[in-house]
């Protein structure tokens, strides 16, 4: 099982979500919780649109940190 870094972005009931490992992959929601189950089920199907069309599937190796500031 492969683990890719998600970015979500939007506030106050319109959220989007992308994948920097999988260019295209994409997801709207009007919550968290909803862009996250999104993009969770469109990572699996670009995943197998990949596999079917006899792509390679990126690995992932994007990382993610939260930077304080002062």
């Amino acid at each position: 099982m492969s683990a890719y870094a998600v970015v979500i972005e939007g506030t106050d009931g319109s959220y989007s979500a992308y994948v920097p490992d999988l260019p295209g992959c994409v997801a709207a929601g009007d919550s968290i919780e909803s862009v996250t189950g999104l993009i969770r089920e469109s990572i699996a199907l670009h995943i197998d649109n990949l596999r079917a069309h006899g792509e390679p599937v990126p690995p992932p190796t994007t990382s993610v940190r939260l930077v304080e500031v002062a």
